[in-house]
Order: structure tokens, then C-alpha cells, then sequence
């Protein structure tokens, strides 16, 4: 048996769940599945999956296991009770958290006999082959390096380290950079709108955006090493910049609070470069100087 046919057990059959479930069937691999809601399970086994009578029977059933849960502290809820089958088991944790808990999850996972591999999937349930996708990986390299192949159809792999919190870490700030930027497109979309325009026209001109990202974001980076980007002048232009754009949302009825949340790093930095008598740029703001 290849290793991209070694059987895996998927733990949570929510949209993630059931879409790498899909993948791993897909790709040729025996899939067992449980989930606390058996129905999802039962449609999963229409699809060709091994229903498990109960999780310690899906626990036994392989050795690689995905989890994909809600959150860390819903995985040690569904696991602590069959804490005695998770001996020799390898815990491919797809579960969203902060860096902390993740480190403390594997850890108790550990005392049971088990290894972790962390998984950060940068991509969406419905659409987890796009060529743009991939998934941070981090924990044993060797661990890692076994099941890499396995591994693959659930979009493409990115190991970033020996550490199981560093996926976790990348994963949530890389949300960091997205959730920002949806909410501002929403904004400047309904200020469009309801300014008339039609929104379909502006839409080339808002994905330019990203493609200007790159080089922003090596500037700032570079600028980043010595303290950050922006003396006072600099700082009161962005400041009363972002109130025209608050303005230009608000006369029109469109909530502007993602701005007014950039403005309010602007007015902070302001006030910390009046009472320091030197600039403090928002990276120093943002940081905490």
C-alpha cells in the first residue's frame, strides 16, 4: 500500500470536515468518520465512508486521524472521554486556535501516547483543490514527512516548523491580513452603491488592490526592522486621510467603522509622538512601543 492510500479517520464533519472527507475518497484513501451529530456521519457513508459505531471504534480504526472541530477547547471536550485509545495515534489537528492552546493541546496529547501535527488550511470547504490553496503544517518533521503524500489532496502542503503552535500562529494571522480587507471591500462597495455607481464598474479597479500589496507590504516590512514607517506630518496626513474616507461612507448612510478603527491607531500614535517628543510610527502603536 502507497502512502497516499494509508487510511484515515476524519473526527467533525462540518463543511471542512466533510469537504477533506470527499477529498481523501477522491484521492483513493479508506476514510472512517465520526461526528456527535450521527446524521452527518451517515451522509458521509453514502459517499463511500466507514461510519465508526462510536469514537473510540473510530479512534482504532487508523492511525493517521484528522480533526476538524470548532475550536481546541471542543477537542479536548470529545476526547478526554477515550483518552485510552489515543496511544500510538497520529492527530492531524485541522482545528482553528490561538497559538497557545495549540502548544497546550499537543502537549496533552502527548501524555496520552499521541502526536500532533498542526493544520492551518488557508483555504475555503468548497473549493479546497484551487490552485491558490494550501494548508500550514508544523510539529515533528519526520511525522510530517511521512504523511506529506497523504496529505496532499487536502491542498497543497506548507511546512513551516518543528514547533505544533507555529501553524496556528501563521494561520491566524494570515486571517488578520483577510478579514480587514473583506470588510473594507464591503464598505467601499456599499458606499459605491448607495452613491449611485454601479458597483460591477468599480469591481476592476478594487481587485488592482491586492496586486499593489506585495511591494506595500516589502516597504513596510523593510521600514518594520527600524522602528516603522511615518513621522508626525506623515502620520497627520494618513489621520485626516481616513476621515475623508469616513466622511465619504458616512453621507451616504454607510457604516464606516473599519476605517474609523485604522483612524484610531493613527490618533494613538499622534498622542504617544506628542507626549514621547520624537515620532512613534503605528507599527510601534500596533506592537506595543
Amino acid at each position: 500500500m502507497s502512502n497516499a492510500k494509508v487510511p484515515v479517520t476524519v473526527i467533525g464533519l462540518g463543511p471542512m470536515g466533510q469537504a477533506m472527507v470527499r477529498q481523501f475518497l477522491a484521492a483513493g484513501n479508506a476514510v472512517t468518520v465520526w461526528n456527535r451529530t450521527e446524521s452527518k456521519a451517515e451522509a458521509m457513508a453514502a459517499e463511500g465512508a466507514i461510519k465508526a459505531a462510536s469514537l473510540a471504534e473510530a479512534l482504532e480504526a487508523n492511525t493517521l486521524i484528522v480533526v476538524s472541530l470548532t475550536h481546541y477547547e471542543a477537542v479536548r471536550k470529545v476526547l478526554e472521554p477515550v483518552a485510552q485509545h489515543l496511544k500510538g495515534r497520529i492527530i492531524v489537528n485541522m482545528t482553528s486556535g490561538n497559538p497557545t492552546e495549540t502548544a497546550e493541546g499537543a502537549a496533552w496529547l502527548g501524555e496520552q501516547g499521541a502526536r500532533q501535527l498542526t493544520g492551518g488550511p488557508m483555504t475555503q470547504s468548497d473549493n479546497l483543490t484551487h490552485e491558490l490553496n494550501y494548508v500550514f503544517y508544523s510539529g515533528p518533521r519526520h511525522l510530517y514527512e511521512a504523511y506529506e503524500e497523504t496529505l496532499a489532496p487536502l491542498s497543497r502542503p506548507e511546512y513551516i516548523g518543528e514547533d505544533p503552535a507555529t501553524a496556528n500562529l501563521y494561520y491566524q494571522t494570515m486571517l488578520n491580513l483577510f478579514h480587514p480587507m473583506l470588510l473594507a471591500f464591503e464598505q467601499a462597495r456599499a458606499t459605491i452603491e448607495r452613491w449611485g455607481e454601479d458597483p460591477d464598474r468599480f469591481l476592476p479597479f478594487a481587485q488592482h488592490v491586492p496586486k499593489t500589496l506585495p511591494d506595500f507590504m516589502a516597504f513596510t516590512n523593510m521600514m518594520a526592522k527600524d522602528g516603522g514607517w511615518g513621522g508626525v506630518s506623515e502620520l497627520k496626513m494618513m489621520h485626516a486621510g481616513a476621515q475623508h474616507v469616513i466622511d465619504t461612507s458616512e453621507q451616504v448612510g454607510v457604516d464606516a467603522s473599519v476605517i474609523r478603527a485604522v483612524q484610531d491607531i493613527y490618533s494613538r500614535s499622534l498622542e504617544a509622538s506628542e507626549k514621547k517628543g520624537e515620532p512613534v510610527p503605528t507599527y510601534q502603536t500596533i506592537r506595543g512601543h
